[in-house]
Order: C-alpha cells, then sequence, then structure tokens
C-alpha cells in the first residue's frame, strides 16, 4: 500500500479520535455546568418522582438515538465511546437532580440536606456500589428512588452497554467490503 494513503487514513482516525475526546469532554462540562447552573424550580412543579419518571424515559430514547447513530458512524467504536459517555453523564445528573429536588422538598428523605453537590456524590457512591455511610436515605420515598437507581444502573449497564456494543457491531460490519 502507498505510504501516503496509509498515513492519511491515519490521520484521519487521529482527528476522528481527537475530535471524538473533545466532544465528549465539552459535552461531559456542558451537562455538568447546566446541572450546577439553572434552577430546579420548574422541576419542583413537577415532583421528584415524576421528572424522574420523565428523565428515565429520556436516558432511553437517548440509548436508541445514539444507537442509530452509531451504526451509521464512520467510526462506530469512537461513536460508541462518545454515547456511553453521554449516557452515563446525563444517567447521573437525572439521578441528582431527583435527589436535591426530594432533599429539599422533604429535608427528612436523606440524613442531610442535599446540596447539588451532595446530591452528585451520593448518586455516584450508589453507582460504583461504595455507600460510604455519611449520606443515607431516610425516607421510604428516598430510600424507593434509591432502589430504582440500584435497579436502573444495573440495567445500564447490561442492557445499556449491550445495545451500544451490538450498535457498534452492526457499524463495524457495514463498513466491511463484503
Amino acid at each position: 500500500m502507498d505510504p501516503q494513503v496509509q498515513g492519511s487514513g491515519g490521520d484521519a482516525r487521529r482527528r476522528a479520535v481527537l475530535y471524538a475526546a473533545a466532544r465528549t469532554a465539552l459535552t461531559t462540562i456542558a451537562l455538568v455546568a447546566l446541572y450546577f447552573v439553572l434552577p430546579f424550580r420548574h422541576l419542583n412543579e413537577l415532583g421528584p418522582i415524576l421528572g424522574l419518571c420523565g428523565g428515565l424515559l429520556l436516558v432511553v430514547v437517548l440509548i436508541y438515538r445514539q444507537a442509530t447513530r452509531i451504526v451509521s458512524a464512520p467510526y462506530p467504536g469512537l461513536r460508541g465511546a462518545e454515547a456511553l459517555t453521554m449516557i452515563a453523564v446525563a444517567f447521573i445528573l437525572m439521578f441528582a437532580t431527583t435527589y436535591v429536588l426530594m432533599s429539599a422538598a422533604e429535608p427528612d428523605s436523606f440524613s442531610a440536606l442535599l446540596t447539588r453537590i451532595d446530591a452528585l456524590y451520593f448518586t455516584v457512591t450508589v453507582l460504583g456500589t461504595v455507600g460510604f455511610g455519611d449520606i443515607a436515605a431516610t425516607s421510604q420515598a428516598a430510600r424507593v428512588v434509591v432502589t430504582v437507581q440500584i435497579l436502573a444502573d444495573l440495567a445500564l449497564i447490561g442492557a445499556g452497554v449491550r445495545v451500544l456494543l451490538a450498535a457498534i457491531q452492526r457499524g463495524r460490519a457495514a463498513r466491511e467490503p463484503e
């Protein structure tokens, strides 16, 4: 193979990796920044549980949408990594928002009143099954939501990752010469 052709393909791949990394970083930064700066007043009107149900539905839609984008992407593996990061960040922020709203609506829901940082920290410890014990769900409603998060964590890790990996495989298969 001609070294210039081989080199240009490598350059295109490197550029794609850099763009994917930059898009992933910028998307993560933007989502986290929005979590910290957007007011949650309008979400309080819906109620934390209804907001959580809507958020879970949005995550399912996001998984489906990302899977279809992966299949048609020129680099399905890169697109899959981007999608997984975006879905994980959105998922974590959705539960953190729910915990902030629950804590504000019913201060006895957790062992401490949760700030946005506390809620984010609590969400990640539940996701990681670490459970340091410094923040705990104390009300029945909070325990139900934490249980839903644990089950959703398992579903996201199991089914969500499986869907994305299948999309990556389909996308790669579609690009292979016959």
